[in-house]
């Protein structure tokens, strides 16, 4: 495909380079529109899973409503009822929620 095109641009009165300028544009919109905020959100993301501590009211990938209430590197033990301690894996916290009593 790319040897057509230069083979394209290279035609005598075929526009030159500025027949290029809509696919190129279109790289370009797709990476601010689509692959910028993308990175932003998983950057964002990360930070907030680094940052997680005990005591926060947490939302896990699945929907799972509870409380921080030990970290380890790789997990998380959330307390979803009185007694009911579930392990999940750092990645599987969605976000953090205010607290039901605040």
């Amino acid at each position: 495909m790319l040897s057509t095109l230069l083979l394209q641009a290279a035609a005598p009165g075929a526009g030159g380079l500025f027949q290029y300028l809509p696919l190129v544009l279109m790289v370009v919109v797709m990476y601010f529109f689509l692959i910028r905020p993308q990175q932003r959100r998983a950057t964002e993301a990360k930070k907030f899973r680094a940052a997680l501590a005990k005591g926060a009211n947490v939302v896990t990938i699945g929907g799972l409503h509870g409380k921080v209430v030990d970290l380890s590197d790789d997990t998380v033990t959330v307390e979803v009822d009185k007694g009911v301690r579930l392990r999940f894996d750092r990645s599987a916290i969605a976000r953090e929620v205010a607290s039901k009593t605040a």
